[in-house]
């Protein structure tokens, strides 16, 4: 009888462990042949991708497009990412159980374009072939970048923002990460362009919420409350646009009162373009950066050379143009 519940209790604390580990990421999924731990498995190169996050409609539209052309062409994805963009070590943890499956390629896109030098030289030294999307780490290794020029795109939405307000008047920036590439640049590209074409109009504030909608709302209102005279707010991804969304419905504020422009899509965006309170947004194409992050490492794996950029290509949508056939294709919900 003893020995009968040692046993039980030994088999039950191993499922538990069991289930802990695979809750240990922030989210994950397998397409082509799920019983593979590592390798190819099956034949099927597998790749294994390390995103930003994993909580935003953004990375799962990405998620989307690698797992739809790794089924085209015929391999195996893994799609992990951290709860929230700010979890650095949880997305360099991630980035070290890829390489320890020995995939035949890594996708990645930095969290830190600097902490994660030393482990993508273990990919080197182990000779994994790295592709990246979204934004890069700061070393020569990685084959490509599948990514949205995102200076150009801040820089579209800074002169939406101007036409908008007649040139003139005071401006406030919340970004995502003053670390990263594609807030700074997103960031950079939409203050260059004002100073350069603008000079009716002043960034009177810039502060950054990490992404996060709630973080985002707070600093918002507080911009809003500093500045009596501001006309317009620019969030630099979907967590910033909608925390700015946030508070200007909890403020009460009548629709067009503040111009609001956003980045990315999403339903909580969209939503707010057809009830005014945002007047449109910079949609970038995430289902085109999955699907070209797989056909890079296909590519790769496969000895066919590939584009050092990868220019995914990115869109400005408002209530005029968001049923045009183009635009809707870009737009996730």
């Amino acid at each position: 009888m003893k020995k009968g519940r040692i046993f039980a209790l030994l088999a039950g604390a191993a499922v538990f462990a069991a289930s802990i580990t695979g809750c240990a990421g922030g989210g994950s999924t397998n397409t082509g042949n799920p019983g593979a731990s590592s390798g190819s498995g099956g034949g099927k190169p597998y790749i294994a991708l390390v995103s930003k996050g994993f909580q935003h409609q953004f990375w799962q539209a990405v998620k989307k497009g690698a797992e739809r052309k790794a089924s085209e062409l015929g391999a195996r994805v893994t799609f992990d990412g951290p709860a929230a963009e700010t979890e650095v070590d949880s997305q360099l943890q991630m980035l070290q159980a890829a390489i320890d499956k020995k995939p035949d390629a890594i996708g990645y896109a930095a969290l830190d374009p600097k902490a994660c030098i030393p482990l993508i030289d273990s990919a080197k030294a182990a000779k994994i072939p790295v592709v990246q999307f979204d934004a890069g780490c700061d070393t020569n290794y990685p084959v490509s970048i599948a990514k949205t020029d995102s200076l150009a795109a801040g820089s579209l939405a800074a002169d939406h923002m101007a036409q908008l307000i007649g040139k003139k008047g005071e401006v406030a920036v919340i970004g995502h990460s003053q670390i990263n590439s594609t807030g700074v640049e997103r960031r950079d590209g939409f203050v260059n362009q004002m100073k350069k074409k603008y000079p009716g109009v002043k960034i009177v504030d810039i502060q950054y919420g990490d992404g996060d909608h709630l973080k985002s709302a707070d600093i918002a209102k507080a911009m809003i409350g500093s500045h009596p005279n501001l006309k317009g707010l620019y969030g630099t991804n979907e967590g910033s646009a909608i925390g700015i969304v946030d508070a200007v419905g909890e403020l009460g504020l009548k629709p067009g009162k503040l111009t609001v422009i956003g980045f990315d899509s999403g339903q909580a965006q969209i939503d707010a373009i057809n009830n005014g309170l945002m007047a449109g947004a910079i949609t970038q194409n995430p289902i085109g950066i999955g699907e070209q992050t797989v056909q890079a490492a296909w590519d790769t794996i496969h000895g066919k050379s590939v584009k050092k950029v990868i220019d995914t290509g990115f869109f400005w949508f408002d209530k005029t143009n968001m049923n045009d056939p183009k635009i809707a294709a870009v737009l996730y919900k």
